[in-house]
């Protein structure tokens, strides 16, 4: 599959993908450009707002540079609203099988999660190569990913959930990751009160730690 390769590397290339709530679309286009300005050219708009679909479609339209996606998809349908307001790209903080083979029959790239062996089967049986591990702090961390990758060889994780700048480096240097999700660097009270030059510092930070 072509295309979820390409948006694999995309992953891996910036590293960190922010994981964004937008309570307000006016929001969207200035954190977008916060955090591409700061080295994370990246968004996975959660999408349970009412503001999800719209913010979506305006960092797509004023931010193509962003590779902007949509979180907490639980169902087909919201998936299909997500990638029709412009997400380029649909994570789960779980596994649906109609997710996941909506998006594969449409070519739209998909990262469900999984934290136990029977799902991560599961998702490799329907050729889903990365799988979001989350909430990564509740279910072991690094040491549980280290142990389902020794089984689950070459596929790779994308730890969310207890992920900041203090673990970052220690994530990405195992070879199973393929990148982590955040919030730390756009935490929604950051975004409510516009603290953009404060998101732009801190994916800067963050940025550094993923190039080394």
């Amino acid at each position: 599959m072509g295309y979820m390769d390409d948006f694999y590397k995309n992953v891996e290339q910036v590293g960190v993908v922010p994981v964004v709530v937008l309570d307000r679309v006016e929001d969207a286009v200035p954190l977008g450009k916060a955090l591409a300005e700061g080295g994370l050219p990246a968004a996975e708009v959660t999408f349970r707002t009412a503001a999800a679909a719209d913010s979506i479609h305006a960092i797509a339209q004023e931010c193509p540079d962003v590779l902007v996606g949509a979180g907490t998809v639980l169902n087909e349908a919201q998936a299909k609203r997500a990638v029709d307001a412009g997400a380029r790209y649909i994570v789960s903080p779980g596994y649906d099988m109609g997710v996941v083979r909506w998006c594969l029959a449409h070519e739209v790239p998909v990262i469900p999660a999984g934290v136990t062996p029977t799902e991560v089967t599961a998702l490799v049986n329907e050729g889903i190569e990365v799988t979001k591990f989350f909430p990564a702090a509740q279910y072991g961390g690094l040491a549980t990913i280290r142990a389902l990758a020794s089984v689950f060889v070459g596929h790779r994780f994308m730890p969310t959930g207890g992920v900041n700048a203090e673990n970052l480096k220690d994530y990405l240097a195992d070879s199973a990751i393929i990148a982590c999700g955040g919030t730390w660097m756009c935490k929604p009270a950051m975004i409510r009160a516009g603290e953009f030059g404060r998101i732009c510092e801190l994916s800067r930070e963050a940025a550094a730690i993923v190039r080394g």
